[in-house]
């Protein structure tokens, strides 16, 4: 079975976490660990940080065709909303909308909202993710969040021109 599906399918990743330990994990715990994103948010690319990471292949994005396999992921996606001060909801016309969460966003994100922070490669990763496994609404909400209400907003000259362009090329 793939690596990926095995663990959004109860297994575990190469340090034997679960998704539902992870995402049952404290903000500053997803804050000080650098592993466990690759697994949650797989893509096609290699990661640097962790480099053992499954890849997502054909028969991954075939098996998140699965309402389960997606809930899940969509799961994952509300887990690290709430860790950026972000949420979900449905707008016009069913869509998915993300926008800044005016109870949370100034208090989390504190810890992202300045130049260079690593958790806007993460941002990067969960759009590219969220789209290569057939997620695409939650995607393109997340990427306009990101670059009109925070980047336009919040984040002005606290997001660099270079995480701009990773967001804003993330949905190919």
């Amino acid at each position: 079975m793939d690596r990926i599906v095995a663990f959004y399918s109860g297994g575990a990743d190469d340090r034997g976490r679960s998704l539902a330990a992870i995402l049952a994990w404290p903000d500053d715990r997803l804050e000080s660990v650098h592993d466990y994103i690759q697994w949650v948010f797989p893509t096609r690319a290699r990661s640097g940080v962790n480099p053992s990471a499954p890849l997502v292949t054909g028969e991954t994005i075939s098996a998140f065709t699965s309402p389960d396999l997606r809930d899940r992921l969509r799961r994952a996606l509300n887990r690290m909303l709430r860790f950026y001060g972000l949420t979900s909801g449905t707008g016009a016309a069913g869509r998915v909308e993300i926008t800044i969460d005016p109870l949370r966003f100034a208090d989390c994100s504190r810890n992202w909202l300045h130049p260079g922070n690593h958790n806007h490669l993460r941002l990067t990763r969960i759009i590219e993710s969220l789209h290569t496994l057939g997620v695409e609404g939650e995607a393109a909400a997340l990427q306009r969040c990101l670059m009109t209400d925070i980047y336009e907003g919040p984040g002005r000259g606290r997001i660099t021109r270079q995480t701009y362009a990773y967001w804003s090329e993330a949905i190919r």
